[in-house]
């Protein structure tokens, strides 16, 4: 009898807690933040996030993926755009000439109600531009498709590559956000002219997050999308659904990459 592989490798979560760490750890070594609010800085100073990506290789290789696929460097995480010529993401595995995955990674400590809407759009621009790029076959060996085929065919769709695509790239976002009370407490909303959807009446910046995860997933712009809650002095962490875990995220995949080392 044939025995069924491990989904996960059997320290992903010693692993993950690992990440989270490092995460921590490499913050407070990064120099002070020059202005542009919350932990930005020092992301973009340090290597905050690499315990994550080195997770992704892990992952990846566990799944039969090989690691020289898994791409991280900051010259080799290029993708063309649509709306905009490139765009650099975290981690890209790109295997026998084909895209397989995509992560980008986001973190805020502090700040939340400067950053939660620059985040937002952020995400979902991204989503939006990597999809229309790839129905123009940007990811493809061959000519793009002309706007004007895109413009005939699906007019006014925001990822049309569902439609026709039986094996999309997976497209992966994790949030890793401070777990205190400025980011768990209620945030009121203005509605000087039209009402708000009722779940984000009364929900905290954590509890946006979710909404967020949720939503993008649901509307097909990510496979996957994790919301993670970390305490700045435990290092502990937690989520607020299975749904938008970080171990959800990347069971996802690695159901993705196991189907294509299959292939």
């Amino acid at each position: 009898m044939t025995s069924v592989p491990r989904l996960l490798p059997a320290d992903f979560e010693a692993r993950l807690d690992a990440a989270v760490s490092q995460f921590w750890q490499t913050r407070s070594k990064s120099p002070k933040p020059t202005g542009q609010g919350g932990g930005r800085d020092a992301v973009v100073s340090g290597k905050n996030m690499q315990g994550f990506a080195d997770l992704v290789i892990h992952v990846a290789s566990h799944c039969g993926i090989p690691a020289e696929a898994v791409h991280t460097r900051k010259s080799k995480v290029i993708l063309p755009g649509f709306f905009r010529a490139t765009k650099n993401w975290d981690v890209l595995v790109v295997h026998q000439g084909r895209l397989l995955a995509v992560f980008e990674f986001k973190s805020q400590v502090g700040s939340f109600g400067n950053n939660f809407n620059n985040r937002s759009e952020e995400v979902i621009g991204s989503a939006a531009d990597l999809w229309v790029a790839h129905h123009h076959r940007a990811y493809s060996e061959g000519p793009h498709r002309s706007r004007q085929w895109v413009k005939e065919n699906h007019p006014a769709l925001l990822n049309p590559a569902i439609l026709n695509d039986p094996r999309p790239p997976f497209v992966g976002w994790l949030m890793l956000l401070e777990d205190c009370a400025a980011a768990c407490t209620p945030v009121s909303v203005e509605e000087p002219h039209f009402s708000v959807f009722d779940e984000f009446r009364g929900a905290s910046y954590a509890q946006r997050y979710h909404i967020l995860c949720e939503r993008l997933v649901e509307r097909q712009l990510y496979a996957a999308a994790a919301l993670e809650l970390s305490d700045s002095v435990t290092h502990g962490r937690r989520s607020l659904s299975p749904a938008t875990s970080l171990r959800n995220l990347f069971s996802e995949f690695a159901g993705r990459m196991l189907a294509a080392s299959e292939r």
